[in-house]
Protein backbone atom coordinates (compact mmCIF):
# COMPACT_ATOMS: atom_id res chain seq x y z
CA UNK A 1 0.00 0.00 0.00
CA UNK A 2 1.64 3.49 -1.07
CA UNK A 3 -0.08 6.99 -0.75
CA UNK A 4 0.79 9.86 -3.28
CA UNK A 5 3.01 10.44 -6.19
CA UNK A 6 6.03 9.94 -4.37
CA UNK A 7 6.53 13.57 -4.47
CA UNK A 8 3.73 15.15 -2.82
CA UNK A 9 1.95 15.75 0.63
CA UNK A 10 0.37 12.60 1.05
CA UNK A 11 3.32 10.81 0.32
CA UNK A 12 5.21 12.09 2.98
CA UNK A 13 2.07 11.74 5.49
CA UNK A 14 2.91 7.91 4.42
CA UNK A 15 6.33 7.78 5.51
CA UNK A 16 6.08 9.66 8.47
CA UNK A 17 3.16 7.59 9.49
CA UNK A 18 4.33 4.17 8.62
CA UNK A 19 7.91 4.30 7.68
CA UNK A 20 8.75 1.80 5.45
CA UNK A 21 12.35 1.11 4.83
CA UNK A 22 13.86 3.73 2.44
CA UNK A 23 15.83 0.74 0.54
CA UNK A 24 19.50 1.31 -0.58
CA UNK A 25 19.41 1.73 -4.28
CA UNK A 26 17.07 4.54 -4.23
CA UNK A 27 18.38 6.10 -0.91
CA UNK A 28 21.77 6.60 -2.86
CA UNK A 29 20.27 8.05 -5.45
CA UNK A 30 18.38 10.57 -3.33
CA UNK A 31 21.54 11.32 -1.59
CA UNK A 32 23.33 11.72 -4.85
CA UNK A 33 20.81 14.38 -5.86
CA UNK A 34 20.45 16.30 -2.90
CA UNK A 35 24.34 16.85 -2.72
CA UNK A 36 24.04 18.20 -6.30
CA UNK A 37 21.35 20.51 -5.39
CA UNK A 38 23.19 22.01 -2.63
CA UNK A 39 26.64 22.16 -3.39
CA UNK A 40 24.99 23.81 -6.59
CA UNK A 41 23.54 26.62 -3.95
CA UNK A 42 27.01 27.16 -2.19
CA UNK A 43 25.64 25.21 0.93
CA UNK A 44 27.45 22.93 3.45
CA UNK A 45 25.67 20.38 5.06
CA UNK A 46 26.71 17.13 6.89
CA UNK A 47 25.09 13.53 6.81
CA UNK A 48 23.61 12.94 10.24
CA UNK A 49 21.43 10.46 12.85
CA UNK A 50 20.91 7.42 10.75
CA UNK A 51 22.72 8.19 7.46
CA UNK A 52 25.56 9.25 9.28
CA UNK A 53 25.68 6.15 11.47
CA UNK A 54 25.70 3.77 8.10
CA UNK A 55 27.88 5.61 6.82
CA UNK A 56 30.54 5.69 8.98
CA UNK A 57 29.91 2.43 10.36
CA UNK A 58 29.03 0.38 7.48
CA UNK A 59 30.29 2.14 4.74
CA UNK A 60 26.16 2.08 3.19
CA UNK A 61 23.37 2.97 3.81
CA UNK A 62 21.03 0.75 6.89
CA UNK A 63 19.28 -1.44 5.19
CA UNK A 64 16.08 -0.65 7.34
CA UNK A 65 16.52 3.50 7.76
CA UNK A 66 13.42 4.70 6.83
CA UNK A 67 14.87 7.93 5.76
CA UNK A 68 17.89 10.59 5.44
CA UNK A 69 19.56 12.40 7.69
CA UNK A 70 21.36 16.04 7.10
CA UNK A 71 22.45 18.86 8.92
CA UNK A 72 23.58 22.22 8.02
CA UNK A 73 24.69 25.27 11.05
CA UNK A 74 23.22 28.83 9.91
CA UNK A 75 26.17 31.31 10.84
CA UNK A 76 28.97 28.47 9.73
CA UNK A 77 30.92 27.83 6.60
CA UNK A 78 29.03 31.14 5.19
CA UNK A 79 25.50 29.92 5.76
CA UNK A 80 23.00 32.02 5.98
CA UNK A 81 19.09 31.81 6.43
CA UNK A 82 18.83 33.27 2.61
CA UNK A 83 20.93 30.42 1.21
CA UNK A 84 18.24 28.07 3.35
CA UNK A 85 15.40 29.81 1.44
CA UNK A 86 17.42 29.96 -1.65
CA UNK A 87 18.50 25.94 -1.42
CA UNK A 88 14.55 25.28 -0.42
CA UNK A 89 13.17 26.37 -3.62
CA UNK A 90 16.12 24.52 -5.79
CA UNK A 91 14.71 21.72 -4.04
CA UNK A 92 11.04 22.60 -5.43
CA UNK A 93 12.46 22.92 -8.78
CA UNK A 94 13.91 19.81 -8.41
CA UNK A 95 10.67 18.31 -8.05
CA UNK A 96 10.85 17.58 -3.95
CA UNK A 97 7.72 18.38 -1.53
CA UNK A 98 8.56 20.19 1.44
CA UNK A 99 7.16 20.61 4.69
CA UNK A 100 8.46 23.68 6.17
CA UNK A 101 7.07 24.54 9.62
CA UNK A 102 6.97 28.32 10.38
CA UNK A 103 9.49 29.48 13.61
CA UNK A 104 12.83 30.05 13.75
CA UNK A 105 13.48 25.86 14.33
CA UNK A 106 14.40 25.37 10.72
CA UNK A 107 13.73 22.02 10.18
CA UNK A 108 12.53 20.71 7.12
CA UNK A 109 10.73 17.18 5.98
CA UNK A 110 11.46 16.49 2.14
CA UNK A 111 10.22 13.85 -0.39
CA UNK A 112 11.29 12.82 -4.05
CA UNK A 113 10.42 9.52 -5.62
CA UNK A 114 9.44 7.98 -1.97
CA UNK A 115 12.31 9.23 -0.57
CA UNK A 116 12.05 11.30 2.49
CA UNK A 117 15.76 13.22 4.19
CA UNK A 118 15.26 15.37 6.95
CA UNK A 119 17.21 18.86 6.80
CA UNK A 120 18.16 19.92 10.20
CA UNK A 121 19.31 23.70 10.07
CA UNK A 122 20.85 24.27 13.06
CA UNK A 123 21.95 27.89 14.34
CA UNK A 124 25.31 28.86 15.99
CA UNK A 125 23.84 30.87 19.15
CA UNK A 126 25.20 28.74 21.78
CA UNK A 127 28.20 25.81 22.56
CA UNK A 128 25.64 23.24 21.43
CA UNK A 129 22.61 22.13 19.49
CA UNK A 130 19.78 20.09 20.81
CA UNK A 131 19.43 17.13 17.73
CA UNK A 132 16.15 15.22 18.02
CA UNK A 133 15.03 14.40 20.31
CA UNK A 134 17.03 16.54 22.72
CA UNK A 135 19.99 15.07 22.18
CA UNK A 136 23.21 17.99 23.29
CA UNK A 137 25.92 18.03 20.38
CA UNK A 138 28.73 20.34 20.86
CA UNK A 139 28.79 22.74 17.92
CA UNK A 140 32.70 22.40 17.66
CA UNK A 141 32.00 18.86 16.35
CA UNK A 142 30.18 20.13 13.33
CA UNK A 143 31.73 24.14 12.75
CA UNK A 144 35.05 21.81 10.77
CA UNK A 145 33.49 18.06 10.01
CA UNK A 146 35.49 15.68 8.24
CA UNK A 147 35.17 14.94 4.69
CA UNK A 148 34.94 10.95 3.99
CA UNK A 149 34.11 9.06 0.63
CA UNK A 150 31.16 7.31 -0.19
CA UNK A 151 29.69 6.43 -3.36
CA UNK A 152 32.12 8.02 -4.91
CA UNK A 153 31.75 11.34 -3.56
CA UNK A 154 33.27 13.48 -0.88
CA UNK A 155 30.88 13.47 2.21
CA UNK A 156 30.95 15.49 5.24
CA UNK A 157 30.10 14.25 8.88
CA UNK A 158 30.68 15.51 12.48
CA UNK A 159 34.39 15.42 13.37
CA UNK A 160 35.57 13.09 14.98
CA UNK A 161 32.31 11.51 14.26
CA UNK A 162 33.00 8.76 16.74
CA UNK A 163 32.20 11.10 19.08
CA UNK A 164 29.02 12.65 17.64
CA UNK A 165 27.74 8.73 17.22
CA UNK A 166 28.36 7.80 20.82
CA UNK A 167 26.69 10.97 21.88
CA UNK A 168 23.89 10.07 19.98
CA UNK A 169 23.15 6.55 19.96
CA UNK A 170 25.34 5.35 22.80
CA UNK A 171 28.15 3.12 23.85
CA UNK A 172 27.03 0.87 21.69
CA UNK A 173 26.53 2.84 18.72
CA UNK A 174 28.91 0.36 16.56
CA UNK A 175 26.01 -2.70 17.11
CA UNK A 176 23.57 -2.66 14.81
CA UNK A 177 19.81 -2.34 15.80
CA UNK A 178 17.39 -2.46 13.64
CA UNK A 179 13.81 0.34 14.26
CA UNK A 180 12.63 -0.72 17.94
CA UNK A 181 15.74 -1.57 19.09
CA UNK A 182 17.95 1.29 19.14
CA UNK A 183 15.65 4.01 20.46
CA UNK A 184 16.14 3.48 23.93
CA UNK A 185 19.73 3.52 23.64
CA UNK A 186 18.75 7.24 22.51
CA UNK A 187 15.89 8.73 24.78
CA UNK A 188 17.62 6.82 27.79
CA UNK A 189 20.43 9.20 27.94
CA UNK A 190 18.38 12.33 27.93
CA UNK A 191 17.94 13.99 31.10
CA UNK A 192 14.52 14.58 32.27
CA UNK A 193 13.47 18.45 32.91
CA UNK A 194 10.59 20.85 34.19
CA UNK A 195 9.50 22.64 30.63
CA UNK A 196 7.25 25.72 30.60
CA UNK A 197 4.08 25.17 28.09
CA UNK A 198 0.49 24.54 28.44
CA UNK A 199 -1.19 20.33 28.52
CA UNK A 200 -2.42 18.00 26.26
CA UNK A 201 -3.94 14.92 27.43
CA UNK A 202 -3.23 11.10 26.62
CA UNK A 203 -5.10 8.16 27.74
CA UNK A 204 -3.41 4.66 27.46
CA UNK A 205 -5.15 1.84 26.27
CA UNK A 206 -3.79 -2.50 26.43
CA UNK A 207 -4.14 -4.62 23.58
CA UNK A 208 -7.48 -5.46 24.50
CA UNK A 209 -8.28 -1.62 24.68
CA UNK A 210 -8.74 -1.13 28.45
CA UNK A 211 -7.69 1.68 30.11
CA UNK A 212 -4.10 1.05 31.88
CA UNK A 213 -4.01 2.62 35.30
CA UNK A 214 -0.64 3.89 36.73
CA UNK A 215 0.99 3.60 33.78
CA UNK A 216 4.23 6.07 33.69
CA UNK A 217 4.58 8.22 30.65
CA UNK A 218 7.75 10.05 29.74
CA UNK A 219 7.74 13.26 27.40
CA UNK A 220 11.61 12.88 26.50
CA UNK A 221 13.50 15.68 27.59
CA UNK A 222 10.60 16.57 29.46
CA UNK A 223 7.88 15.64 32.49
CA UNK A 224 6.95 12.39 33.80
CA UNK A 225 3.87 11.55 34.32
CA UNK A 226 0.66 8.58 35.67
CA UNK A 227 -2.17 7.92 34.42
CA UNK A 228 -5.37 7.56 36.54
CA UNK A 229 -7.73 5.23 36.81
CA UNK A 230 -9.04 6.01 33.12
CA UNK A 231 -5.62 5.57 31.62
CA UNK A 232 -5.05 9.27 31.50
CA UNK A 233 -2.83 11.58 32.01
CA UNK A 234 -1.36 15.40 31.07
CA UNK A 235 1.97 16.36 29.43
CA UNK A 236 2.87 19.74 29.33
CA UNK A 237 4.13 20.38 25.74
CA UNK A 238 6.02 24.33 24.90
CA UNK A 239 4.96 24.64 21.13
CA UNK A 240 3.29 22.21 18.63
CA UNK A 241 6.42 19.82 17.23
CA UNK A 242 7.07 16.13 17.13
CA UNK A 243 8.15 14.69 20.45
CA UNK A 244 9.70 11.50 21.90
CA UNK A 245 7.64 9.40 24.35
CA UNK A 246 7.78 6.52 26.66
CA UNK A 247 5.14 4.27 27.84
CA UNK A 248 5.99 2.26 30.72
CA UNK A 249 3.52 -0.11 32.57
CA UNK A 250 4.10 -4.02 33.94
CA UNK A 251 4.75 -6.30 31.31
CA UNK A 252 5.19 -3.69 28.39
CA UNK A 253 7.81 -0.73 27.43
CA UNK A 254 7.74 1.37 24.28
CA UNK A 255 9.28 4.33 22.94
CA UNK A 256 7.09 6.38 20.39
CA UNK A 257 10.25 7.65 19.08
CA UNK A 258 8.39 10.41 16.92
CA UNK A 259 4.85 11.95 17.52
CA UNK A 260 3.25 14.96 16.17
CA UNK A 261 1.64 16.83 19.45
CA UNK A 262 0.47 19.87 20.49
CA UNK A 263 -0.73 21.75 23.27
CA UNK A 264 -4.51 21.45 24.04
CA UNK A 265 -4.49 18.07 21.93
CA UNK A 266 -6.02 15.17 23.12
CA UNK A 267 -4.61 11.53 22.36
CA UNK A 268 -5.10 8.08 22.49
CA UNK A 269 -2.05 4.98 22.93
CA UNK A 270 -3.05 1.46 22.79
CA UNK A 271 -0.26 -1.19 22.70
CA UNK A 272 -1.20 -2.81 19.80
CA UNK A 273 -0.80 0.54 17.69
CA UNK A 274 2.27 -1.51 15.49
CA UNK A 275 0.51 -4.23 14.62
CA UNK A 276 -2.55 -2.42 13.67
CA UNK A 277 -0.63 0.08 11.71
CA UNK A 278 1.21 -2.65 9.85
CA UNK A 279 -1.81 -4.51 9.08
CA UNK A 280 -3.34 -1.29 7.52
CA UNK A 281 -0.30 -0.64 5.51
CA UNK A 282 -0.33 -3.96 4.27
CA UNK A 283 3.34 -4.24 4.49
CA UNK A 284 6.45 -4.76 6.76
CA UNK A 285 6.84 -1.24 8.24
CA UNK A 286 9.25 0.46 10.93
CA UNK A 287 8.03 0.92 14.29
CA UNK A 288 8.23 4.65 14.88
CA UNK A 289 5.76 6.23 13.34
CA UNK A 290 2.92 7.71 14.72
CA UNK A 291 1.41 5.52 16.96
CA UNK A 292 -0.80 7.94 18.66
CA UNK A 293 -4.92 8.82 17.76
CA UNK A 294 -6.23 12.03 18.42
CA UNK A 295 -9.64 10.99 21.05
Amino acid sequence: MTTGNGSDEASLAFTLKYNPPVGAEAAERALRDIKEVLDGQGVVFLLSSGTCLGVVRDNAIIPWDDDLDIMSVIGENGLTDAKVDAALAAFRERGYFIYAPEGEHRTFSMIKDYVRTGWDCYRNDRDYVLVYPKTQIPLRLLADPKEIAFLGERFLVPNPPEEYLRLKYGEAWQTPKRAGAYESDVVDKIPAEVVDGSPCSLRVLDEAGEPVSGAEVTLVGGGRSTTDARGATELILPRPDWYALVIRYPGHEQVLYMEELAPGGAYVYRADAAKRATAEAGQTVGTLGTLLTTE
